[in-house]
């Protein structure tokens, strides 16, 4: 049986999947007025501060009320390490993601994809690798699993190019 809250929360993602998102964000403060401390509705309000105002900061805040309210759901945590992401803000997004790993209720091949994504930008591609492989050792979904490969196989390309390129430069220099 579902309460009040959960019946308001379901229609208010209704209104987010036909774009009523007025609608939606009225629905997702009522739930917050009534009950502060309301995970979805928290995640659901960044989502709509992120995506629909571009306001980083109140996003932010939902998605950490999210979590502080209920640390295991999963989904303020996506959410927050896209908007670090977003914000080329990688030192949060790395501590971010350290936290990530120790929740239960988070998919780790997603973490250690994440990570990779970090090393990869950075240029560390060695460590890019082995956090794509430990995300093919934690994943069980064989298209991601192919994907992780590719994601390898890119960093081997660039290493192989950064490489050519300092010789190269060596060269000149």
């Amino acid at each position: 049986m579902t309460n009040r809250f959960e019946e308001l929360y379901l229609e208010a993602e209704a209104d987010i999947r036909n774009s009523s998102y007025r609608e939606a964000f009225l629905k997702y403060e009522s739930i917050l007025y009534e009950e502060p401390g309301y995970a979805p509705a928290h995640n659901s309000m960044g989502w709509i501060y992120k995506t629909q105002f571009d306001n980083y900061e109140q996003a932010k805040m939902h998605f950490l009320a999210a979590m502080q309210s209920n640390p295991a759901y999963p989904h303020p945590y996506f959410h927050l390490a896209a908007l670090y992401n977003d914000l080329e803000n990688f030192a949060e997004l790395k501590k971010h993601l350290a936290k990530c790993v120790k929740v239960p209720s988070l998919e780790k091949a997603w973490v250690y994809y994440r990570y990779g994504m970090l090393d990869e930008m950075a240029g560390n591609y060695d460590d890019a690798t082995k956090n794509y492989r430990l995300a093919i050792l934690h994943c069980f979904n064989n298209d991601k699993i192919r994907d992780y490969q590719a994601d390898i196989e890119r960093c081997k390309t660039k290493k192989e190019i950064a490489a050519e390129q300092a010789v190269e430069e060596q060269k000149e220099g």
